[in-house]
C-alpha cells in the first residue's frame, strides 16, 4: 500500500482548499497531463524518480491521499468508504483541466479504479500499479490469494491494537520482501509508523470496495496494469485479474521489481507509462 521510499517534498502549488478540507496539488513539466496518485504512507513526492525520468515531457500533477501530506482526512473508522478518496482525486483532475491520464500506485491505484467506475470526470487513460484489489480475488474464487492478504492484514491490525509501535513493518515486508522496512532510512520508517492509523483506514476502504469482473467491465478507459516480477504472488494475481477484467486492459511485468518499483525501477515505470499515454492519445 505504500507509495515510495521517498519522504514528503514541498509542493510548488498551494493545496486545493475548501471550507473543511485541503488536497495536495503540485504541477511540473509540459505536455499531456498525467495525474499521479501515490499509495499509502506517502505523498506526491513518491513520483519524483518517475517524473525525473520523463525529463519534463509530460505535465505532471501530483497529489496525496487522504490523511497524508497536506491532504486532510475526511474518513472515520465508521465510514472509510473509498468514495471519499475518489472525490478528492476527482477534485485534482478537475483542477488539472480534466481529461487527464491517471496513474495510481498501490492504494492510489485502487482509488483510480474507483474514479474510473464513478465516471464523474473525463479520463484519457488509466494506469494501475499493483492495486490491492482484495475483493476481486474473493469474487474470482481465488481463496488462497485472498487468505494471504487477510492473514497479513489481520496480524498487522492485531499487532497495532496490542500497542506494537512498528506493527506496519509486517505489511511493508509483505509487499517488498523480508526486512524491507528495516532497510529503509529512519525518516521513512518514522513516517510510516506515524501514519499507521491512516493506513488502517486505507485497508478498511480496500476491503469495503466490492470489485468483480462484472463491475470492472464497466471501465471504458485504455488501461495498463503494471506488476513486479518479484512481487508477492497474491499481489500479482489480483492485478492479473484486473487486467483481464477491464475491457482492453493489459498487464506488463517489470523484471526484478517488487511493489516499490517507482523507486527501484523508475526508468522502466516511466517508459511503460509514457508508451501507454502515447498510445491512448493516438487512439483518441
Amino acid at each position: 500500500m505504500l507509495g515510495s521510499l521517498i519522504e514528503s517534498a514541498r509542493n510548488d502549488k498551494p493545496p486545493i482548499e475548501g471550507e473543511s478540507f485541503s488536497i495536495d496539488y503540485a504541477v511540473s513539466g509540459t505536455g499531456p497531463t498525467v495525474v499521479l496518485v501515490p499509495g499509502s504512507c506517502s505523498t506526491g513526492a513518491a513520483w519524483q524518480p518517475v517524473i525525473a525520468a520523463w525529463a519534463k515531457r509530460f505535465r505532471c500533477v501530483t497529489t496525496s491521499l487522504l490523511g497524508y501530506g497536506r491532504t486532510a482526512e475526511r474518513r472515520t473508522a465508521a465510514d472509510a468508504d473509498i468514495a471519499h478518496e475518489a472525490e478528492a482525486v476527482e477534485s485534482v483532475i478537475w483542477r488539472a483541466g480534466g481529461g487527464a491520464h491517471v496513474v495510481g500506485h498501490s492504494f492510489g491505484g485502487l482509488v483510480a479504479i474507483a474514479v474510473a467506475l464513478r465516471k464523474r470526470v473525463p479520463l484519457a487513460s488509466l494506469t494501475i500499479i499493483e492495486a490491492p484489489a482484495v475483493e476481486l480475488l474473493r469474487a474470482a474464487d481465488e481463496h488462497r490469494h485472498y487468505r494471504a492478504f487477510r492473514q497479513m492484514s489481520d496480524a498487522y491490525f492485531a499487532a497495532y491494537r496490542r500497542g506494537e509501535t512498528h506493527a506496519i513493518a509486517s505489511m511493508i515486508d509483505f509487499y517488498g520482501g523480508a526486512d524491507t522496512f528495516g532497510s529503509w532510512p529512519r525518516r521513512v520508517r518514522e513516517y510510516a509508523v506515524r501514519t499507521t492509523p491512516v493506513n488502517l483506514l486505507d485497508w478498511a476502504g480496500a476491503y469495503g470496495f466490492a470489485l468483480s469482473p462484472a463491475v470492472l467491465a464497466k471501465i471504458d478507459n485504455p488501461t495498463l496494469v503494471l506488476m513486479g516480477s518479484k512481487s508477492h504472488p497474491a499481489v500479482r494475481r489480483a492485478n492479473e485479474l484486473l487486467s483481464m477484467s477491464i475491457p482492453g486492459g493489459y498487464a506488463v511485468s517489470i523484471a526484478g521489481a517488487t511493489h516499490f518499483m517507482m523507486a527501484t525501477h523508475a526508468r522502466d515505470v516511466a517508459r511503460l507509462i509514457g508508451r501507454h499515454v502515447a498510445s491512448a492519445d493516438a487512439w483518441r
